[in-house]
């Protein structure tokens, strides 16, 4: 990318656009208004109008003792979520795994004390927390190391596909990935249903997409289109290539390639080298990646791949309080 690309690597860019999750925490208070409203409404929720089961036993206000228990190794996400959630709730949290550092199996994460009723009435939508962002960044970080050992220029991001919401895109950071779009406002993505709108053909609708985006670039962290085809993709680079050639330091330039085989991509990428268009654009591979594949989408030589799975389809780790 002239201009861009003399300060900036490929690999530099795509951190830059797709790499946000160190503003995700509580001292942000965007952050934490995101937290806060979700985790008091799942509070909420799991109390209204009380916990029956505590007044039915008679659990009184004596103090009690407590810790987070790890029933499988994983890398640790939402420790500060779940200090500030107890401490609004007069638990005392004492971290012994921080946010992004791996255990074992059987290590303590966290100790607690405070009233007994407390600790049971916090203690779901708490541990729910930890074991959902953990079992995020576990997976993130797994996924990660299989796309380095086959190349180590390739990162691995998450998509908006969060229903969590920020608190997803913050796990999927402690695991060691990118976050991708925090939201619809801060990078222009047009997608295929967007490109329909425009033209019958995506050849054609991309360039029209590429040219109203440009209006915006100030405003975008990064501009993006969706394409499922080498014709598709060629249109699209050729006019962010025209476009750059004005504008050198406008902002990172990306091709979804979405739902295409490594081999079709290799070879799409291969004509847009051929055709010097490449070096105008940054690639994301899209579309049922997971373990079983993304060596493959790495080696292909897309500078990122994007999973959805990571946040629509996250499995828990295996965490437990123990009183």
């Amino acid at each position: 990318m002239p201009g861009l690309r003399t300060l900036l690597t490929r690999e530099e860019m795509v951190r830059q656009s797709m790499f946000r999750g160190a503003a995700l925490h509580l001292q942000n208070p965007e952050y934490l208004q995101a937290v806060r409203v979700f985790l008091d409404e799942l509070l909420s929720e799991d109390t209204r109008p009380r916990d029956l089961t505590v007044a039915a036993l008679g659990i009184g206000r004596e103090r009690a003792g407590g810790r987070i228990l790890a029933k499988q190794a994983g890398i640790a996400a939402g420790v500060d979520e779940y200090c500030w959630l107890l401490g609004r709730g007069g638990i005392s949290v004492r971290a012994l795994k921080k946010d992004g550092e791996a255990f074992e199996r059987g290590d303590t994460l966290l100790e607690v004390e405070g009233e007994r009723g407390a600790l049971l009435s916090y203690e779901r939508v708490s541990l729910n927390l930890l074991q959902r962002m953990s079992g995020i960044a576990t997976a993130m970080h797994e996924l990660t190391e299989r796309a380095k050992s086959r190349n180590p220029a390739m990162a691995v991001v998450g998509t908006r596909k969060t229903p969590w919401g920020l608190l997803d895109k913050r796990a999927l950071h402690l695991g060691g990935g990118g976050t991708h779009r925090l939201g619809l406002g801060d990078a222009i993505l047009v997608k295929n249903n967007h490109l329909a709108l425009l033209a019958a053909r995506e050849e054609d609708a991309a360039p029209i997409a590429v040219q109203r985006a440009w209006k915006l670039r100030d405003e975008a962290v990064f501009i993006e289109v969706e394409v499922r085809s080498k014709a598709g993709a060629v249109a699209a680079a050729k006019e962010f290539r025209g476009l750059r050639e004005k504008d050198s330091a406008a902002c990172p330039c990306w091709l979804l390639l979405d739902n295409t085989p490594p081999s079709a991509m290799r070879d799409i990428l291969q004509t847009l080298r051929a055709e010097q268009l490449l070096e105008h654009v940054l690639i994301e591979a899209s579309g049922n990646i997971g373990e079983e594949n993304i060596g493959e989408y790495a080696e292909s030589g897309a500078d990122a791949a994007s999973s959805g799975a990571l946040t629509h389809s996250a499995r828990a780790l295996d965490l437990s309080q123990r009183l």
